[in-house]
């Protein structure tokens, strides 16, 4: 049995948004692929086991003290704590996109994206800098890095000047319960005071790339006369006060409605009711929410930028920022959405937890075959 350490303290949960969600699904499916071939040590903030029960159960976990809400306090305890405790670790995988200053070798580096070299105006200048500076160290000492796709894995490889067999695309994977449980659309509707015939569903953290405001100009404009309403799942990021004031300015209180960050069950009941998944990010290193929308019979929407084609394949509309377009999708979206649920639960059949399992077991086996960087 191999002893695989994985490093989750930056994993704050329910905090950093689809990267948590990316690992502990691919975790979930290693278990199912190799549970009785590896033994999984998780090092995590204080309250991972009690938000992610499942993993608990299958693995060892050891919380830190404490929350890890500081970054560099959080790469000192990494560089301290988590690397003393990992030192007879087969395999030591840090899941954050970088690796501290002291860590056991072999490393595998999972890098979500490469938005700061992309948008670098849309990060804090200590960020940018903490970025600039680690992520270029951490990819030179990693024995093989993973990311969520194919246009992650060109852009690491052309960037950062990797060697391409030493970067694996290691699918995001859907839990073939999703949507078992979801909440009913009459509760939903009366919870949020939804009263539209046509609903769409945006579940995004309100960070500027999201584009959260090119929707509300397509309701405050091209849509205004329609029976629409429009509902933003997710935490408030640092384009939150800008996107009130927006909905404010162009009096689209009743029609965009901000929920917050929403539960497994009230998210798959939120897609599942939906006219459309409308996803209008200017940058995704995968985009987890179209898969979702996928599974659950919900015809998607996206832009055509950085990861999104390459996801949504031909099961969805891949459309320019264009506001009428973007109409002609929706409409698209209603007439045909026999056809739309049926590629998108076919495509999503490629994105299950056991295939993103599959591909994490691949890379741990690269590595522990000899693969080096």
């Amino acid at each position: 049995m191999k002893r695989i350490a994985v490093n989750l303290l930056w994993c704050r949960p329910g905090r950093v948004g689809g990267s948590e969600q990316y690992l502990v699904r691919q975790l979930a499916g290693l278990n199912e692929v190799a549970g009785k071939e590896i033994e999984l040590q998780l090092f995590a903030p204080r309250g991972f086991a009690l938000a992610h029960p499942h993993l608990a159960r299958a693995a060892h976990v050891h919380e830190s003290s404490s929350s890890q809400a500081v970054r560099p306090l959080r790469v000192m305890r990494e560089a301290t704590w988590l690397a003393a405790r990992a030192q007879n670790a087969d395999v030591v995988h840090h899941g954050g996109g970088t690796i501290p200053p002291r860590s056991p070798q072999p490393t595998l580096l999972t890098i979500h994206d490469l938005q700061y070299l992309v948008y670098p105006e849309y990060f804090s200048r200590t960020k940018l800098r903490y970025l600039s500076s680690r992520l270029p160290v951490s990819v030179r000492r990693a024995t093989h890095i993973a990311v969520p796709s194919e246009y992650v894995r060109r852009t690491v490889i052309e960037r950062l000047a990797v060697p391409s067999e030493n970067v694996s695309v290691v699918r995001h994977g859907v839990e073939p319960t999703i949507g078992g449980g979801r909440t009913s659309e009459a509760e939903l509707r009366s919870r949020y005071g939804l009263t539209a015939a046509r609903i769409l569903a945006y579940p995004a953290v309100t960070h500027p790339h999201k584009n959260h405001d090119f929707l509300c100009d397509l309701l405050a404009g091209p849509l205004r006369n329609q029976d629409v309403q429009l509902v933003c799942a997710g935490t408030a990021g640092r384009a939150h006060e800008t996107l009130l004031r927006r909905i404010a300015s162009n009096r689209l209180e009743d029609r965009v409605k901000l929920v917050g960050r929403l539960s497994d069950a009230d998210r798959d009941g939120l897609l599942a009711m939906s006219a459309a998944l409308v996803f209008p990010s200017a940058y995704e290193g995968f985009g987890a929410p179209v898969i979702e929308a996928m599974a659950l019979g919900t015809p998607v929407i996206t832009s055509d930028a950085a990861a999104l084609p390459e996801v949504v394949g031909n099961a969805g509309q891949v459309v320019t920022l264009d506001l009428s377009a973007w109409v002609h999708a929706i409409d698209n979206s209603v007439a045909n959405r026999n056809d739309w649920v049926r590629r998108g639960r076919e495509r999503a059949n490629e994105f299950r937890l056991i295939d993103s399992g599959r591909d994490l077991d691949a890379a741990y086996r690269h590595i522990l075959q000899g693969g080096t960087a």
